[in-house]
């Protein structure tokens, strides 16, 4: 009894026991010499048995695998990705042929697996316009507008209300109000036409709120913009200025309190000043959109590192002490 238990233990203890070649082979044996009624007592079924014969039977006729062409030299695939992207109308053919020209002999199907080994589309695609680089070029013209809510300590509310440059991600703040009616936005657009001579957009994305009158629309239509209306109840639709406004409750706002229309008025000015200055975007290759100075260089470790509190020290600013 103690050793039929034993076994019940190891089963609840071992899903799949690990068998050796040997083991298969005495379990296999055994299966022919026991009668069918003690087969329940192995731990085996006999599709098992048959699945080990016919995994023999395949490895004793394999044949040995064979050694296929040499791998391309690192040079050689080098210059063929240097090809495709110096020439994007180029296919795996035309960059074929033009290596043999240079007196490196390689076969087409070769050229093609080592440029989808590299992720190199074939020439059309590569000549095509892709949609980032579409997005990225039509963003140079549009510009986004919304308003940021701010209940203060005393329960007050107030309205900030603000453009953003799609391209570079540049903020501008047009105002603060606890009265944001009509009037008020029209001239906050008439104030942010008159900073630029030539105003360089030519969209204007903002949602369906009331505020947004034919007087504001007119300001920027007479500039020669065309006003972009995002849907009802769809914010994803002004994603960029949405995500400004999430940075800014993540960062600082959902960090203080605010006690009045000044202190809201002078804070968000200097986060404003630190978002377009010193905050690095992703969509800008880590780097800020309208830096004070030129970029250290990035092996520069020279002078010490400075820090500058921002907001009472909220936010801390970094950068490299520079030589005299």
């Amino acid at each position: 009894m103690v050793l039929r238990h034993q076994p019940c233990v190891l089963k609840r203890q071992v899903k799949r026991p690990d068998l050796k070649p040997h083991d298969r082979a005495i379990l296999a044996a055994a299966s022919r010499v026991l009668r069918k009624r003690r087969w329940p007592s192995l731990f085996v079924r006999p599709e098992t048995v048959l699945r080990w014969h016919r995994s023999l039977v395949a490895r004793r006729w394999t044949c040995p695998r064979r050694q296929g062409r040499p791998p391309t030299q690192g040079e050689v695939r080098q210059l063929m990705i240097r090809l495709a992207e110096d020439n994007p109308t180029w296919g795996y053919r035309r960059i074929q042929g033009e290596l043999k020209h240079l007196g490196i002999a390689i076969a087409p199907s070769t050229a093609w697996s080592i440029l989808r080994s590299e992720g190199i589309d074939p020439a059309p695609r590569r000549s095509g316009l892709s949609w980032r680089e579409f997005l990225n070029r039509q963003a140079a013209g549009i510009i986004a507008c919304d308003f940021l809510t701010v209940d203060t300590v005393f329960l007050r509310r107030f309205y900030a209300f603000f453009f953003i440059e799609i391209a570079t991600r540049r903020v501008h703040l047009a105002g603060v109000t606890s009265n944001p009616d009509a009037s008020w936005v029209t001239q906050q657009a008439r104030n942010l036409v008159s900073t630029w001579e030539a105003f360089p957009f030519r969209f204007l994305i903002r949602d369906r709120d009331v505020k947004y009158v034919a007087a504001f629309d007119e300001v920027f239509r007479s500039e020669g913009l065309r006003i972009v209306r995002t849907p009802i109840k769809a914010p994803l639709a002004n994603a960029f200025a949405e995500r400004f406004v999430g940075t800014l409750r993540r960062e600082w706002l959902d960090r203080i309190l605010i006690f009045g229309r000044g202190d809201l008025e002078s804070t968000l000015r200097v986060y404003v000043e630190h978002y377009n200055c010193h905050r690095p975007h992703r969509a800008l290759d880590m780097e800020p959109p309208a830096p004070p100075n030129p970029p250290s260089p990035v092996d520069d470790s020279s002078g010490r590192v400075l820090r500058r509190d921002v907001l009472g020290g909220l936010i801390h600013e970094y950068e490299r002490e520079r030589a005299a």
